[in-house]
């Protein structure tokens, strides 16, 4: 299946366990690959037909910065809903959220977690 990704698309956001996490806030990154059929664009050149990136990047922005999530996970989760409730053309999606700057004492370059989510079948 064809794909639409954007790399490490940076994010300020205030998400984590500790409280100085939700409260000074930090640097994440998304990896992420919508899966969606990009035949009809290939044909007609016509933005109409496709996905735009631009607007997956301000969905995602948008959805990860309006609350403050404990765990990367519901975070990377509620980014998938989105997507998927945004752009009914988007059938799977592979989301890596990264945080490169976790408080914690070790020399690493980022942590984080990956999801892989399709649609739903509709009943």
């Amino acid at each position: 299946m064809d794909k639409i990704i954007v790399k490490n698309l940076k994010i300020f956001a205030y998400h984590g366990v500790n409280p100085e996490e939700k409260e000074n806030g930090q640097n994440f990154v998304f990896d992420i690959d919508a899966y969606v059929d990009i035949s009809k664009p290939c044909l007609s050149d016509n933005v109409d037909d496709t996905v735009s990136y631009a607007k997956i990047i301000k969905e995602t922005v948008r959805i990860f910065t309006v609350q403050k999530d404990d765990l990367l996970e519901r975070a990377a989760q509620r980014v998938a809903d989105g997507l998927f409730e945004a752009f009914g053309r988007i059938q799977k999606l592979r989301i890596l959220l990264k945080k490169p700057e976790a408080p914690i004492k070790a020399d690493f370059e980022y942590v984080g977690v990956e999801i892989f989510r399709e649609r739903a079948e509709e009943k």
